[in-house]
């Protein structure tokens, strides 16, 4: 069976047309990337699998949206899945949810290898008590090494709004650190 190709405006008018052929090629085509894209974000695989979903029913949904003339389809969903991510993340369900989980064989695992990261085990308890924007802000950046500039661009937020913050962040921190 030969695989079908569309080119971007053919798909994008298959999915207005609501062609179940357009999506299963869509999915088959953007899963792995977009779920690359949720999984750096949430690293939770699970979490990421169940977010896939969703992000998936929304561009089914919301495919009437799309503007080529803002950017191709592949940059419109990446916007959907980063923005389903850190909705994900600034949830209090998951707050909570991540504080009842139960224990899994990688935390055992985790717990039984020599090299414990000793500067990060008090320091996520401290910024636990930040604001959810900044405790977002400090995980990209201290935590997963991205560039202020690298966090503007992902968070489509300005440099300049991406730097206060930050620096906002990292005064609280100093307060809480001196407690």
């Amino acid at each position: 069976m030969q695989e079908l190709k569309y080119n971007e405006a053919e798909l994008v008018g298959m999915l207005k047309q609501r062609t179940q052929s357009a999506f299963n090629y869509l999915y088959d085509n953007y899963s792995a990337s977009l779920y690359t894209v949720i999984l750096s974000i949430l690293q939770d695989k699970e979490l990421a699998n169940d977010t896939l979903q969703e992000v998936f029913i929304k561009i089914w949904r919301q495919i009437e949206q799309y503007n080529p003339d803002k950017g191709r389809l592949f940059t419109w969903m990446v916007n959907i899945s980063r923005n389903a991510s850190i909705d994900i993340l600034r949830s209090k369900d998951y707050h909570s949810q991540k504080q009842n989980r139960e224990l899994t064989e990688n935390v055992y695992n985790a717990a039984s290898t020599v090299n414990i990261e000793t500067d990060k085990i008090g320091l996520r308890k401290i910024i636990s008590n930040l604001k959810d924007d900044q405790k977002i802000l400090i995980e990209l950046a201290y935590f997963q090494g991205y560039t202020q500039d690298e966090i503007s661009k992902f968070l489509n937020m300005p440099l300049g709004t991406v730097k206060t913050r930050l620096r906002n962040a990292l005064i609280q921190l100093r307060g809480l650190l001196k407690r």
